[in-house]
């Protein structure tokens, strides 16, 4: 039986992503676990700038690529190394989608059979190390390091380290490894592979974090398994995603009852917490709102603005237009001089009514404000979302209060609800926003049966 080799691989390159960067430097030795049987070393000219930074890490300035070959040149004795061989890297995914697109880009296609990342064989084989970076792996395991951060220094180094994986591997984890489609071998480098296995293929939500523990990332999903399994497929080069999957170093879930109750979660975390690769949610963020205030005159006033922190609206919307709209059918429902309305600012007490002529009287004016507030108020509807539970003994729910979202949770089965607003007791309270009250509303009239109010109580006990 042919004795198993591997292809050792080492790039610089002029950046973190291998569609807008190229490769400077590539080192290549083939190995038979024990020994080192060949090897292929060489600067490539990436045919642009090198970075400062990245000169300040490696070393590779553009004068020393001026003259070197172009990665066309050398890809068909690339690709004669690779070939038939296991793809061996310290992050494997990092250096196997460069050397995948540049091959690609000099017209070979070439996708590596198997791989081996050395970062991730280190945790099984060795785990409990202070770092799993090839320079602290090889303080704390005695590897000789020269030429840090250079092709041929690293992949030596990784060599070494191959060598000593092998030796140490009594449960022959580098063979599970290695075979075509294991799992592990498509998670991210720094995520433990028992973070994923725990994963449940049910309903919920999840959480990436970074190594500082942040979270960097919430989603949602019908599977969570499944979908998580999706982010880390595939062969994408984008510097979001290459960035996005490098920031991964644990996971955590809540399972949830429905997908609906999921998507709830996510959107409520994601405004809670920010995560630095969620971007989505943010174009749905309201801008302006309508705001009452009262000026030193005694006069209350109606305005339209943009939203600002720390500062409480009546109604939130979308455009202005919506806002001056909403605004100029209170004044004629309700009678309200247009003289005390602002549509797009909001002017405050330095707000002044220059024409005095037939002023109506405070106080009535001020009643005819109230019961404008009055009515936006009462036009809120308050109703219940009653769905099933993540077992068969709850029932998940979710409240409205007077056109918010109040809050959701979990019911017990056995618990009798004769008031509608006693669902409102047994919800977790959450930040309502204009985006989740219109896939509620969404909901409730795709799935009206779901939907408790007073006159629907008694389908809960049917």
């Amino acid at each position: 039986m042919k004795k198993t080799e591997y292809a050792i691989v080492d790039i610089e390159t002029t950046g973190g992503n291998a569609s807008g960067s190229r490769i400077t430097e590539i080192a290549i030795i083939i190995h038979d676990g024990t020994n080192v049987l060949d090897r292929f070393e060489t600067l490539v000219n990436p045919q642009k700038e090198i970075p400062l930074p990245i000169f300040a890490l490696t070393g590779i300035n553009n004068e020393m690529v001026r003259d070197a070959p172009l990665f066309e040149e050398v890809a068909e004795k690339v690709m004669e190394l690779l070939e038939g061989r296991i793809f061996v890297a310290h992050n494997v995914n990092f250096d196997h989608s460069f050397v995948r697109h540049e091959l690609g880009r000099a017209g070979l296609k070439w996708t590596a059979k198997q791989k081996l990342c050395t970062v991730r064989a280190a945790r099984k084989i060795r785990p409990g190390l202070p770092s799993y970076s090839l320079g602290n792996l090889c303080r704390s395991l005695d590897i000789l390091l020269e030429n840090r951060h250079r092709a041929g220094g690293d992949a030596d180094a990784t060599a070494i380290l191959l060598s000593l994986l092998l030796q140490w591997d009594s449960d022959d984890v580098i063979i599970k490894m290695v075979r075509k489609n294991a799992q592990d071998q498509r998670l991210p480098p720094n995520l433990p592979p028992e973070d994923f296995e725990q994963l449940p293929e049910k309903p919920g939500v999840y959480y990436f974090y970074s190594q500082q523990r942040q979270v960097v990332y919430v989603g949602k999903a019908k599977n969570v398994k499944k979908r998580v399994a999706q982010h880390f497929s595939g062969h994408k080069i984008t510097p979001q995603r290459q960035n996005f999957l490098k920031d991964i170093y644990s996971i955590s879930f809540e399972v949830c009852a429905t997908e609906f109750m999921a998507l709830l979660l996510e959107c409520c975390e994601i405004k809670k917490l920010w995560p630095v690769h969620n971007r989505a949610l943010k174009r749905f963020d309201p801008k302006f709102g309508l705001y009452e205030y009262e000026a030193r005159n005694g006069y209350r006033y109606l305005a339209i603005g943009k939203l600002a922190k720390h500062q409480s609206y009546i109604e939130m919307f979308h455009s202005q237009y919506d806002g001056v709209n909403l605004l100029l059918k209170l004044t004629q429902q309700f009678g309200i001089d247009h003289r005390f309305c602002h549509y797009g600012t909001i002017e405050g007490e330095a707000s002044a009514i220059r024409d005095l002529n037939d002023l109506p009287e405070v106080s009535a004016h001020n009643s005819s404000i109230d019961h404008a507030l009055d009515f936006i108020a009462e036009s809120r509807p308050s109703f219940g979302i009653i769905d099933k539970g993540r077992t068969a003994d709850e029932r998940s729910c979710i409240w409205i209060e007077k056109g918010h979202f109040y809050g959701m949770g979990y019911i017990a089965s056995d618990i009798s609800i004769t008031e509608a607003s006693e669902i409102k007791g047994y919800v977790t309270p959450h930040k309502s926003n204009n985006y989740i009250m219109q896939l509620i509303t969404t909901f409730a009239a795709k799935y009206p049966g779901k939907v408790v109010r007073q006159a629907t109580l008694m389908e809960l006990h049917q």
